[in-house]
C-alpha cells in the first residue's frame, strides 16, 4: 500500500495578496532589521520588498553569507547597513537593538530559531519591551483574491485569559482599520452560538463581546460564534442570525486558545491555499515572526503587513 496525500489538501499555492502589497507600497518605506539575514528566503523577501519601495533593510548576521546571497539575487546592497555577527544569538540581539534604539522600525526574523528570536527581542538591553502584552496575528488571504481574515492568537499566547483577549480585540481593531476596514467586524470564536456552561469559551465570548461593545468604538463585535457562523452567511440565515452585524462576514476572529488558533490558520493554509502573514504586536516595534519553512509569498505578505501595522496612519475609535 502506498501513501498518498490527503484529498483534503488544496493544490493551490499561496499567493501574496496584491491589495496588501499595494497598500504597503503606498506608505513611506520603513527600516527593517533582519535578524540573521544570511539565508535565501529572508534575503529574497527583503529584496522584493525593497524593490517595491516598502522597506529599507538593515542586515545582521554573517557578512559574507549576506553578501553572497545578495550577489546571487543580483542585488547591490553596498548602500545598506550590515551588522556583522558571529552567532545566531548575536545576530538576533543586534537586530533587536537596532529597533530598540531607533535605527529600525520593524524587527524581522531571518534564519533564526523562533525561541532565540523572541528571547533576544525581549532581552532587557534590546529596549523593545513596553510592558504591553504580546499578541500574535495571522492575516489570511484566499489564493484567488477576495476579502482576507485576521485571526489571533495562533503562535504566542497558549491559553490567553480574558484580559489578553481584550488586548487582542483592541489591537485587531487597530490593525483592521489600518488595512482599510472602516468599521471592522470581529467575532469571538467558540464551538456554539449558545451560552452553555459546559463550554466555557461560549460564556467567555459573550463576556468579551459585551466588554468590547462598551469599550471599543467604531467596530462591530459578536460572540459566541462557531466557525460556520463566522464564515457563512447561509449558516447565519439558517440559524436566525441574518441580522447579526458580524455573522457570516467577519473580518477578524479572536480565538480562545493557541490550539484553535493554530488549527484555524493551518486549515485555511493547507485546505484552501491561503497565504498567511504573521505579526506580533505589543513591543516597541512590530515583530515579524515567520517560520523558516514559510513559502516566499507568506514572507513577502508578512513584510507588507508589518509595514502597514508600523505606519503612522490614524486609527480612530480604538
Amino acid at each position: 500500500m502506498t501513501d498518498t496525500a490527503s484529498p483534503f489538501l488544496s493544490p493551490l499555492a499561496p499567493v501574496c495578496p496584491a491589495d496588501l502589497l499595494a497598500r504597503a507600497s503606498a506608505l513611506p518605506a520603513l527600516r527593517v532589521a533582519i535578524a540573521n539575514a544570511g539565508a535565501e528566503l529572508p534575503m529574497w523577501a527583503a529584496f522584493e520588498a525593497t524593490q517595491m519601495g516598502m522597506i529599507t533593510p538593515v542586515f545582521t548576521g554573517d557578512r559574507s553569507a549576506i553578501e553572497d546571497i545578495a550577489a546571487r539575487l543580483g542585488w547591490d546592497i553596498s548602500g545598506y547597513e550590515i551588522r556583522d555577527t558571529a552567532t545566531e544569538s548575536e545576530a538576533g540581539l543586534a537586530a533587536a537593538k537596532a529597533c530598540g534604539h531607533g535605527d529600525a522600525d520593524i524587527l524581522m526574523k531571518g534564519d533564526i530559531h523562533s525561541d532565540t528570536f523572541l528571547k533576544t527581542a525581549l532581552a532587557p538591553d534590546s529596549n523593545l519591551r513596553t510592558g504591553a502584552r504580546l499578541v500574535h496575528f495571522f492575516h489570511l488571504s484566499p489564493p484567488e483574491g477576495g476579502r482576507a481574515i485576521v485571526i489571533s492568537d495562533g503562535a504566542v499566547n497558549v491559553a490567553p485569559d480574558i484580559e489578553t483577549r481584550q488586548i487582542a480585540a483592541r489591537e485587531m481593531a487597530r490593525l483592521l482599520q489600518k488595512l482599510g476596514r472602516k468599521r471592522p467586524r470581529i467575532a469571538f470564536l467558540s464551538a456554539t452560538e449558545s451560552l452553555l456552561p459546559s463550554i466555557p469559551s461560549s460564556l467567555e465570548a459573550r463576556k468579551l463581546r459585551d466588554w468590547a461593545q462598551q469599550n471599543i468604538k467604531g467596530v462591530d463585535f459578536s460572540g459566541p460564534l462557531a466557525l460556520d457562523l463566522i464564515l457563512s452567511q447561509q449558516s447565519a440565515r439558517l440559524k436566525g442570525l441574518a441580522d447579526d452585524p458580524v455573522a457570516g462576514r467577519a473580518d477578524g476572529v479572536i480565538v480562545p486558545d493557541i490550539v484553535s488558533g493554530n488549527v484555524l490558520f493551518k486549515s485555511l493554509v493547507y485546505l484552501s491555499g491561503g497565504c498567511a502573514a504573521g505579526l506580533i504586536t505589543g513591543a516597541r516595534v512590530p515583530l515579524l515572526l515567520t517560520s523558516r519553512a514559510d513559502p516566499p509569498a507568506a514572507r513577502l505578505a508578512s513584510i507588507a503587513l508589518a509595514v502597514i501595522a508600523g505606519s503612522n496612519a490614524k486609527t480612530p475609535g480604538v
